[in-house]
């Protein structure tokens, strides 16, 4: 049973049920009613138009009614669930009306400030993209968009948001493949910045999403040129800035081993393709002029030489998921390690 007993005028603008739900109605002047509902006192601010609110009832369903000079308002609260900060996440799913969309969502934000929730996340796909104009108004800002879906932000506290930010990094791989000739697998690309330049390159692409660095690197190479390889290491990587869209990028320089050697050069992106004797390779004013080529030359010859170890993948599992990864790791001297402990224990 809900009784009210006292009313106090003021200007708010969020019903705020602590112990219970939340409802709104669109006015600015609220009154505050001390009222028992489940057994608890409980202090509500209602907004009210010039008409005074006589009763509150409770209801069921993810449903809030307000008794107004006896004609019954409900407002439908968004489904959400519970994240591991402190937050909400809604997706969703039902077609409706902007305007109704837009009651939903200051019903359920007001539910979720008073139950102290932080930040809220509401995923539009994009069938429903005609409701993404009432969240921005009430707050939302655009985190992050896919191919079939956005993704809303809000944080309620007070003051800065501790929400992390979106990817922030493309990841890209490049494959140094070299045969028992010492020649080195390279292309020549259709498009992009070496388009007509004469440049002979690794085979370079973007790493997919859930996609290993070393599926990657084999994936490419198999695309680029037909060629099946066999992951060795990562040699080097590099990381730099304001590069796609702004974004940073990461660079994986990957050695392959080849198991075949027949090339078929890709249509869609490759211009040419070929084994290139090393040296050759190494003559490309590009290669003599850049100093991050110069880089990986010099890491590349180290490696065919044996003088230098890069990082293998070594399969893993972690706690919160069975999925297999890797983790990169110099295997040869961490073995040796453990070789020099065992004799010294």
């Amino acid at each position: 049973m809900i009784r009210s007993l006292s009313t106090h005028s003021f200007l708010y603008s969020t019903v705020i049920f602590p112990l219970g739900r939340t409802t709104l109605l669109p006015s600015k002047v609220c009154k505050v009613y001390s009222f028992l509902h489940l057994g608890n006192w409980v202090r509500a601010r209602i907004p009210v138009r010039t008409r005074a609110v006589s009763a509150l009832m409770s209801s069921k369903s993810g449903m809030e009614q307000v008794l107004v000079e006896n004609e019954v308002q409900q407002v439908r609260l968004l489904d959400s669930v519970n994240d591991d900060h402190g937050g909400v996440i809604v997706e969703l799913s039902e077609s409706m009306d902007s305007k109704v969309f837009a009651s939903m969502l200051k019903a359920s934000l007001a539910l979720w400030r008073s139950q102290g929730k932080r930040g809220v996340w509401i995923k539009v796909p994009i069938e429903l993209v005609n409701l993404v104009e009432a969240a921005v108004k009430e707050g939302f800002w655009f985190h992050h968009a896919e191919p079939k879906y956005l993704m809303l932000a809000f944080w309620i506290p007070e003051g800065a948001h501790a929400l992390p930010a979106n990817a922030s990094h493309r990841v890209g791989v490049g494959a140094f493949v070299m045969n028992k000739k010492r020649e080195v697998l390279v292309v020549q690309e259709k498009s992009g910045i070496f388009r007509g330049t004469g440049v002979w390159k690794f085979p370079t692409g973007v790493v997919d999403e859930g996609e290993d660095i070393c599926a990657a690197a084999m994936r490419e190479v198999k695309e680029e040129t037909a060629i099946d390889t066999e992951f060795v290491e990562v040699l080097a990587f590099r990381q730099s800035h304001k590069s796609f869209f702004d974004k940073s990028d990461l660079f994986f320089v990957c050695m392959l081993r080849p198991l075949s050697f027949d090339i078929e050069k890709q249509e869609s992106e490759i211009e040419d393709a070929q084994w290139m004797p090393w040296d050759e390779y190494v003559a490309q004013p590009f290669v003599q002029k850049h100093e991050l080529m110069k880089h990986l030359v010099g890491i590349c010859k180290a490696k065919e030489d044996e003088a230098y170890f890069g990082f293998s993948p070594v399969p893993i599992t972690s706690r919160i998921s069975d999925e297999k990864s890797y983790l990169y790791v110099n295997d040869r001297d961490l073995k040796g390690s453990k070789v020099r402990m065992s004799q010294t224990a």
